[in-house]
């Protein structure tokens, strides 16, 4: 099964901590079977690809939500 796209490039505001945010962009693909989120930044270099659960796979209002869990926990310095 060839890649296909399930949501383009969308750009987004993170808010990490109190005043802090990150801009980002993201976008959701299938693959194999299986979905993944890729967050970039907004000169395109790739912070992190995270596979979706099961039950987040078409569940547009969570990937703001998986957004911050990325940059907080998986892709902090």
């Amino acid at each position: 099964m060839a890649k296909s796209t399930v949501q383009d490039w969308t750009d987004s505001v993170v808010l990490l901590k109190f005043d802090e945010h990150k801009d980002v962009k993201y976008q959701v693909y299938r693959d194999e079977g299986k979905h993944f989120l890729e967050v970039c930044d907004p000169g395109d270099t790739h912070i992190h690809t995270l596979e979706l659960p099961d039950g987040m796979k078409l569940d547009t209002t969570s990937y703001e939500v998986l957004l911050r869990y990325v940059l907080l926990d998986v892709a902090a310095p």
